[in-house]
């Protein structure tokens, strides 16, 4: 008997949703469940959240209305996402995160992948750090602490990532050295950065790095809040390329001796690409869950996106509306972490054998 052709796209996902979920006594029992407590959370949280929310307004408003306050998150939107950044020169951090977004866009698209695109991170890089900085070109001055919001989570997230990435290449390669010296060496980094969290990292960082440092020269704090992330991604990204190098089927390793392939065009031609590409899952829940980290900077007194909410919470005309704040910092943690979810599954489909 001949079966009936699958439906392309999202259509044919849907049917095969739908046929799952009736599929079977146990299956329909657990749908039925599901719908129940759809119906039992979903009203009362459309009437909070929307029927009897208050969009504009004072808190006063707010409170008689009874719903969610969505007014409080519109009052202090802005704060959310530049902290305490002089309000003339706000326009900095917005042309800053403008040009990061335009240069995160652009690493995604496989076509633009190559030397240019190196040449234009070398070259955004610096110039999104001096114009938050300023101090040169008739720009003020704005010293780091008075950076925050969504800004500085994702200069710590995008720097540390970008940074850490190929540190952790390098220390995943030395690990499966066979050089002695090489191998205990990186062995001794992964294991050192991994074995304690990351707060205590940030506070060595914070507290113990300038005693290291020659008499006279400081390290500013947001640097050293980069170095003890960049440090904590490599050591756990490390462990996940290795994993990806040791999957490597052993004859993928001789033709690539076979062809006369030096070490280091043996791994960038042959052995990384693989190796890189079969792990994709595995790198992106390592990012997630470290983006989600940047949260603890906060213990050295760097204000992230959640924290300058928090912070919003203490105002005493906008007292007592902490779920509204919690709600949209988790709303906007689940659409960047979900945005990366799919990027990546794309990116598996086009990267896997046969994918186009």
């Amino acid at each position: 008997m001949r079966q009936a052709p699958a439906l392309p796209g999202f259509a044919g996902r849907a049917t095969a949703f739908a046929r799952a979920c009736i599929d079977g006594p146990l299956n329909v029992a657990i749908t039925l469940a599901c719908l129940a407590l759809l119906w039992w959370l979903v009203p009362p949280f459309w009437d909070w959240a929307v029927t009897r929310a208050t969009w504009n307004g004072n808190a006063n408003a707010c409170r008689e209305a009874g719903g969610a306050c969505w007014a409080f998150i519109r009052e202090k939107f802005w704060f959310s996402i530049f902290g305490l950044y002089p309000y003339e020169q706000r326009w900095r951090p917005a042309t800053m995160m403008t040009i990061l977004i335009v240069m995160v866009v652009a690493s995604t698209q496989r076509r633009l992948w190559g030397r240019g695109l190196l040449l234009a991170w070398a070259v955004a890089a610096p110039a999104m750090l001096v114009l938050m900085a300023g101090g040169v070109f008739g720009l003020p001055a704005v010293q780091t602490r008075l950076w925050g919001g969504l800004t500085i989570t994702g200069v710590i997230a995008v720097y540390g990532l970008a940074l850490g990435y190929p540190l952790a290449i390098l220390l995943a390669l030395g690990r499966r050295s066979d050089l002695t010296l090489v191998r205990w060496f990186s062995t001794a980094v992964i294991e050192c950065v991994r074995g304690v969290p990351l707060i205590s990292l940030l506070f060595m960082a914070a507290i113990m790095l300038p005693l290291f440092l020659p008499e006279g020269v400081t390290l500013d704090r947001l640097a050293r809040v980069l170095v003890a992330y960049t440090l904590f991604t490599a050591a756990y990204m490390a462990e996940v390329i290795r994993g990806g190098l040791q999957a490597m089927p052993r004859g993928q390793y001789e033709a690539a001796d076979a062809l006369g392939l030096s070490y280091w065009k043996k791994m960038r031609l042959v052995i990384l690409p693989q190796a890189l590409t079969i792990t994709i899952p595995s790198q992106v829940n390592t990012f997630i869950g470290l983006f989600k980290d940047t949260t603890l900077v906060v213990v050295i007194g760097v204000f992230d996106f959640f924290t300058t909410l928090r912070a919003a919470l203490g105002d005493p005309n906008w007292l007592g509306f902490a779920t509204e704040a919690y709600v949209f910092a988790a709303a906007v943690y689940f659409l960047l972490c979900f945005t990366m979810s799919q990027y990546s599954q794309r990116l598996e489909r086009s990267l896997r054998p046969g994918g186009r």
